[in-house]
């Protein structure tokens, strides 16, 4: 494609935010904008978003950041050439098809109401925690979207109803946003993408289809589900009644595997996305790696209807960037997130004080469910200095937790290293413009973190899918890494071994202590 001026707009749609951001052809933002929406929690570890927030949060940030970009001097109107689309995975929804209208809230892929229907299914089926696993390459665990579906199935009227009449459709987000925006009623298209799908318990990782089997088992209509499709090709129009009509959405990808794919993250090489919670991905290639060690199988991206499937394995942790608006929220102890660097810096360690963030449970590697967060080591020395800065700690400490299985499950063949023999983690997401926790990462692992200019590399990713699509980029473009380095800023360990051992082994003493805490009275 010619070098006039091309745009390609991006939907980044995530658990607290949306997000709507348009790049020029040299994938520099020209127009963003943001939005944050309710978070709501019925009870106890259940969270939920209302449906139809999210779709207004997307029509209010589509066209804020158009009349940005066109006050600048943009013209969106004639160079826009795509849509892409990233979101919040597992997040589960059900809606009728006839009034288009959701039948429940959405329950979010953090919610943890649905342990009950995991002990079930584990006492049940043969194969426990990992009957599936082979198959779809993840444990039963409330993080998944089949369970929040036999959830819905099993309590809310509307929706055995919808199911029996045949008036039911379910969605992950992505699945929702393209119906809603192809037309809803009027021909909307219901599909997801492979990575969506990867992420729900039901699609066989090698066919990248519905796994028949497990919907009998599950006891799932395979009439409710979407059709599965790639990551980048063009799935449908965007329809009238939105700010851009007209253009077509041709890139889909779980937010995570957008981030990959912004971080042009090949074979080999690895990224941590530092949101609410934190998710590490190590891109294995054509080849599906079984995790030993804790970890998830699943899609990287499959960039056309006939590309090859790259795989990857996935270490999720729920909590990491939520620890923080904990200490906002609902302590107190700071204003705004940004502060907590500032806070932390006032002390030079935590004082002895180890924070594990197991509010609804711990997720990889550990996958317990009963677990409840702790803070150990408080003395009367302990100030709130010493608390934030073990909030930052504890994030790192799971991303490091994350990647010792990693090395274990792809072995020495299976990471790429620099020229000096060193493996580099690659950073982004919202937390990362925080110094301090990235220094802390790289202390902790001993090994180097590199953050790029542009930490956002969720939004580039989906919109880098979407381009491919209609021939904005090659894939060579994409995955120029070496371009993406000259202006990234690398942070390298200043800690010895040996404290760096022992702060690791108090950090496992206090992991032990949030097991088997999820019954405590009231």
């Amino acid at each position: 494609m010619s070098k006039e001026a091309v745009y390609v707009g991006s939907i980044d749609q995530g658990t607290t935010s949306t997000r709507f951001r348009i790049y020029d052809r040299d994938s520099r933002t020209v127009g963003s904008h943001q939005v944050e929406f309710n978070q709501i929690y019925p009870e106890a570890g259940w969270v939920e978003h209302d449906p139809m927030e999210i779709l207004e949060s997307v029509r209010v940030c589509m066209a804020k950041a158009l009349d940005k970009a066109t006050a600048d001097g943009h013209n969106i109107d004639s160079g826009l050439k795509a849509i892409g689309l990233t979101n919040q995975r597992e997040t589960t929804l059900i809606w009728s098809k006839s009034t288009g209208s959701p039948l429940y809230n959405a329950i979010v892929w953090m919610d943890a109401r649905t342990s009950g229907v995991c002990r079930k299914l584990e006492k049940e089926l043969s194969g426990g925690r990992t009957h599936f696993s082979e198959v779809c390459g993840l444990p039963i665990s409330t993080y998944f979207s089949a369970v929040k579906l036999l959830w819905l199935m099993e309590n809310v009227n509307a929706v055995k109803e919808a199911i029996k009449s045949e008036d039911a459709l379910f969605g992950t987000i992505d699945t929702w946003l393209i119906w809603n925006l192809t037309g809803g009623l009027n021909g909307g298209v219901h599909v997801t993408d492979v990575s969506n799908a990867s992420r729900t318990m039901l699609m066989n990782l090698k066919t990248l289809e519905w796994d028949q089997p497990t919907l009998e088992t599950l006891g799932i209509c395979p009439k409710i589900l979407p059709k599965i499709v790639s990551n980048s090709e063009v799935i449908g129009d965007i329809a009238t009644g939105w700010p851009i009509t007209g253009i077509p959405i041709s890139g889909c990808l779980g937010d995570q595997h957008a981030a990959m794919l912004g971080q042009a993250c090949r074979k080999g090489e690895a990224k941590s996305t530092y949101g609410t919670g934190a998710f590490i991905l190590l891109n294995t290639g054509e080849e599906i790696t079984m995790s030993k060690h804790g970890l998830l199988s699943t899609v990287a991206f499959k960039l056309g209807p006939e590309a090859l499937t790259n795989y990857a394995l996935e270490g999720s942790i729920a909590i990491a960037g939520a620890a923080v608006q904990w200490l906002r929220d609902s302590l107190g102890i700071i204003k705004s997130a940004s502060e907590i660097e500032t806070l932390a810096s006032e002390v030079e360690s935590t004082g002895g004080i180890y924070f594990v963030p197991a509010f609804n449970g711990l997720f990889a590697p550990w996958w317990r469910d009963d677990a409840r967060g702790v803070c150990i080591g408080m003395t009367r020395f302990t100030n709130k200095a010493h608390i934030a800065r073990a909030v930052l700690e504890s994030m790192c400490f799971q991303v490091k937790d994350v990647l010792d299985s990693m090395h274990k499950d792809a072995g020495e063949q299976g990471e790429v290293k620099n020229e000096k023999g060193e493996f580099l983690l690659r950073v982004d997401g919202g937390a990362t413009v925080n110094n301090l926790l990235m220094q802390i990462q790289a202390d902790v692992m001993g090994s180097p973190v590199v953050r790029p200019a542009d930490t956002e590399t969720t939004a580039l990713g989906a919109a880098y899918a979407a381009g491919l699509a209609v021939g904005v980029w090659t894939e060579e473009e994409i995955f120029a890494s070496e371009e993406k380095t000259k202006t990234a800023t690398t942070f390298r360990p200043k800690i010895g071994e040996e404290l760096r051992k022992k702060k690791l082994e108090s950090w496992c003493k206090a992991v032990s202590r949030t097991f088997d805490l999820a019954d405590l009275s009231l």
